[in-house]
């Protein structure tokens, strides 16, 4: 192996150790399974209460007629329904995330632990009151 192609692995195994490349890569496979999950909302539970009213189980299949010409309308608007309920899906996980990070955020901090001063003057401070005490 010449020294360029040495380079060149060395340059591409910082690159995929980096944790950007990692964490997108998780992103990209979670994404997926997201896709999956969304997909199966629109198609299996949305969809046919949408039936409902549109008398069909998909947009798919609606299309019109002008002249001889054919439209099929309903594959266009059954993508953008199915963007719009990814969109709201994300929009709404996305909403519960920051309500929650929030919440962390306003927690107040554990109070600091006293200076050895300070530790050292209650220290004092308590044998003094032993000392009236006992006296």
């Amino acid at each position: 192996m010449n020294r360029n192609a040495k380079g060149f692995l060395t340059e591409f195994k910082e690159f995929i150790s980096r944790g950007n490349v990692i964490d997108l890569a998780v992103g990209i496979i979670i994404g997926g399974a997201f896709t999956t999950i969304t997909n199966s909302l629109v198609n299996d539970i949305v969809m046919p209460l949408v039936g409902l009213f549109i008398r069909a189980e998909t947009f798919s299949t609606l299309s019109f007629t002008v002249g001889s010409a054919v439209f099929p309308i309903g594959s266009f608007l059954q993508a953008i329904f199915d963007f719009v309920v990814m969109a709201l899906v994300i929009f709404l996980i996305v909403k519960v995330i920051n309500r929650l990070r929030r919440k962390k955020e306003q927690e107040p901090p554990p109070p600091p632990a006293p200076s050895a001063e300070a530790a050292l003057l209650t220290e004092i401070r308590d044998l003094l009151k032993e000392k009236e005490a006992d006296g």
